[in-house]
């Protein structure tokens, strides 16, 4: 059975607080999910300070501030990225952060983290590609926003910087947050897997839980979600998160489609076997025939219980000759 990967997307959800970077792990641990992302970034190297904030983004913060104040506060320094992974592996859930920038790249691998997860917006960055793929580490690359070539190109960049194919997975993805359902396009998703041959999965900004669900249905290995403690946090992405009763549903829901995939082959299943005399029929008596009577359509029946002749054998029963009395109802 295949597990598939969750990874609950803290992200900066934890308002630069600690603390509450330590209740988004609990939350993340009791939903079962399977590793807590956070991101990794020097605000200096991410966001000329002109740089203008996302409409979505607007609406969620105070608009007079710049993107750059608005990131600066949810910036987590070295200490707290050592606190967070040491809370984490006490919690037994794997620890991620997104780098968004070569020295936050350094300092994850530093920290001996274990897969890179690319976002969406660095697809194009050719020096940053190459950074991440010179490790060779587990690359999860999120594609919102790009096109198959896209993909392609930063494939290319990966492997050619000395990371093997195999250790990378796909995740279909949508930059809008949150994404309006005719926008999601699941079936681009295997489209990427069918293209290059891949592991993927689905990177959700929608609201609610039926799309990742639906993706895990389709095939997707790693789903990623956004979540927090409480939507209406000050902040840019808690409205288009989860909060922790929808997680915990989200996580459920997969696990029970990840059960209920099973194998590719039908056959009747254990549970249903013991029904199969019950439901199915017979052929039966219509009503008392004797002994040397024809069998014929005027008296044969076809009722429950399904442990005698079976109905598929009607054309060869019908013709023969009874060889013994029969009841109304009573088995051929």
């Amino acid at each position: 059975m295949n597990h598939v990967f969750i990874i609950a997307e803290a992200g900066v959800n934890h308002n630069g607080s600690i603390e509450l970077a330590k209740k988004l792990i609990d939350v993340a641990v009791e939903a079962g999910a399977d590793a807590i992302k956070f991101q990794t970034f020097k605000t200096e190297n991410l966001v000329s300070k002109n740089a203008k904030k996302a409409q979505y983004q607007k609406q969620t913060t105070d608009k007079d501030e710049s993107q750059f104040e608005m990131i600066k506060k949810l910036e987590l320094n070295v200490d707290a990225h050592t606190e967070l992974m040491t809370y984490c592996k006490k919690k037994n859930i794997m620890f991620l952060s997104t780098p968004f920038d070569h020295d936050s790249i350094e300092l994850l691998n530093d920290m001996g983290l274990d897969i890179f997860k690319i976002p969406s917006g660095e697809i194009t960055n050719l020096p940053y590609l190459r950074h991440i793929g010179k490790l060779n580490k587990k690359i999860i690359l999120s594609t919102g926003m790009s096109t198959i070539g896209e993909i392609e190109n930063a494939l290319n960049v990966l492997e050619s910087a000395g990371t093997q194919k195999e250790r990378i997975t796909i995740l279909h993805a949508n930059t809008e947050y949150p994404t309006p359902m005719q926008d999601v396009n699941l079936k681009a998703m295997v489209t990427i897997g069918k293209t290059f041959d891949i592991p993927y999965g689905y990177s959700d900004h929608t609201l609610g839980i039926e799309v990742p669900t639906a993706a895990v249905a389709m095939g997707a290995q790693c789903i990623e979600k956004h979540f927090t403690l409480d939507k209406t946090m000050e902040g840019p992405d808690h409205k288009a998160s989860l909060e922790p009763d929808e997680l915990k549903a989200m996580v459920k829901a997969i696990r029970n489609i990840e059960i209920a995939l099973g194998s590719s082959v039908k056959k009747p299943s254990i549970s249903e076997s013991k029904n199969i005399e019950i439901a199915r029929k017979s052929i039966v008596a219509k009503k008392e025939i004797k002994a040397g009577e024809t069998f014929s359509e005027d008296n044969l029946d076809i009722k429950r219980p399904g442990n005698g002749i079976s109905p598929m054998r009607w054309d060869e029963i019908v013709g023969l000759t009874a060889q013994k009395d029969y009841l109304e109802d009573e088995l051929i």
